[in-house]
């Protein structure tokens, strides 16, 4: 198998394995740091904003101008590819019940409220569904619906990872950051319901943990439908739909997200972050 592919299937497998991270400090922090978890969504969302103008959006526009075409032509090709980007996400966003939507964050007070329903709880495994509380079934359904939707929509941000990271390599790493870094918050949104419904750190870390497999299945699956036709055009349509979804991820999810789980200025501040980083990055490689 090609290195090229293997290396963007890896970089893909750990920005969607990440959400296990998000497991990992719901269940063994003793405290949320909320302040901290804002400052890295805003950082996420600094990333992809000026990856996506400052490199994501002029690629695609010399992968146009290596097909011929030039001028206002490539600026129209590239302008309707990142909208494409933007209206397909924006759709998945409208078909999913925003209570049941992954990229609706839980609130500071939903996980402190899951925490205080624990004194109740029993080892779910061996206990039958009738035997759980009304209460239990629903904590517990809001997490799986949840796995369930987030498995459905990784598959955007996984063929964005992977068909990045098959290109340009420069691009790929930062891209695979600043996704890592939100899906941790969704896989809290998962494992917390699951775990304060069922008292089983095990289960609820493995059923997020295997949501975050939906990146590198669809990079792969994208990747399959995708290969027979990659060329320059392709590319340029690509790398612009790629930059739409980004900037679209980041004003609609990361940023109202980053807002809810600390101040304003901490958003701000890791945002400019985020750009500061990829910039020197992109200076210094």
């Amino acid at each position: 198998m090609d290195y090229q592919v293997v290396l963007a299937f890896s970089l893909t497998l750990i920005a969607g394995l990440s959400t296990g991270i998000g497991s990992a400090i719901a269940f063994f922090a003793k405290r949320t740091n909320f302040s901290f978890l804002c400052l890295s969504l805003g950082f996420s969302a600094g990333v992809m904003i000026y990856v996506s103008f400052v490199e994501l959006f002029p690629q695609s526009l010399t992968y146009f101008a290596k097909t011929g075409v030039v001028g206002k032509w490539a600026d129209l090709y590239a302008t309707l590819s990142f909208f494409g980007g933007i209206g397909l996400i924006a759709l998945i966003d409208r078909l999913v019940p925003s209570a049941e939507n992954p990229h609706e964050m839980p609130n500071p007070q939903d996980i402190r409220s899951y925490a205080k329903s624990s004194s109740h709880k029993k080892k779910f495994l061996g206990k039958s569904n009738a035997g759980m509380k009304a209460h239990e079934r629903r904590i517990l359904r809001v997490g799986l619906i949840t796995a369930l939707v987030l498995f459905i929509h990784n598959f955007p941000e996984g063929m964005v990872t992977f068909l990045s990271g098959l290109e340009e390599l420069q691009l790929a790493i930062p891209i695979t950051v600043a996704i890592a870094i939100h899906n941790i918050p969704e896989g809290i949104s998962v494992s917390v319901p699951i775990y304060y419904a069922t008292d089983n750190k095990r289960l609820a870390f493995w059923i997020s943990f295997l949501s975050g497999l939906a990146e590198p299945v669809g990079g792969g699956l994208g990747y399959l439908v995708l290969a027979p036709f990659l060329n320059n055009t392709v590319y340029g349509v690509i790398f612009a739909f790629i930059a739409g979804i980004m900037v679209f991820i980041s004003l609609d999810e990361l940023l109202p997200a980053a807002e809810k789980y600390g101040k304003h200025h901490l958003a701000i501040y890791g945002v400019i972050a985020g750009m500061l980083v990829m910039a020197a990055s992109l200076v210094l490689l």
